[in-house]
């Protein structure tokens, strides 16, 4: 006897996709056993760590929680669609440049949170920065350079808005 199953349909990272699932699994299981995205990981299971950040819409959601059928029609992206084209986007680069990662686990989820932040928020002060990033949990604790990666990432975004201006 088969379970049941509900097929959905959706945009994962730009591409039209398709994927019969269980109506108990969540976001990061779709990504994990339908797609092979591991970037979003299930950390705590309850929502509170950030590890399972997507995108869904443009909004973070915590895909941990998140029911895989929700995002039937839905345009999903994950941190492996974070890159700008052929390179990384200025996030990634400013995580690189200020060592904002010991382990990794928690930095897809901080990338992605990153991004939307400094999309409605071009030039965030400190305090907004770790507000808006209270909700992401680092096991070991680079959150001094996360958030200097932040701000270095406002700055890059900043330089290359001006930079395409003058073009």
């Amino acid at each position: 006897m088969s379970a049941i199953q509900r097929t959905i349909r959706f945009t994962l990272n730009g591409e039209a996709v398709s994927a019969e699932v269980p109506p108990h699994w969540n976001l990061v299981e779709l990504l994990q056993e339908r797609f092979a995205l591991y970037g979003a990981r299930e950390s705590c299971g309850q929502g509170l760590c950030g590890c399972c950040t997507v995108l869904v819409n443009g909004t973070a959601v915590t895909g941990c929680l998140y029911l895989a059928a929700f995002v039937d029609g839905a345009d999903v992206v994950t941190i492996e669609r974070a890159a700008d084209g052929d390179g990384l986007d200025a996030v990634q680069k400013a995580f690189i440049e200020c060592s904002a990662f010991q382990c990794g686990f928690c930095t897809p989820g901080f990338v992605l949170m990153a991004r939307q932040l400094l999309d409605g928020k071009p030039d965030p002060t400190e305090d907004e920065i770790r507000h808006y990033l209270s909700g992401n949990l680092c096991r070991c604790a680079a959150y001094p350079e996360i958030i200097e990666a932040v701000k270095l990432a406002a700055r890059m975004r900043k330089a290359n808005s001006a930079a395409d201006g003058r073009r």
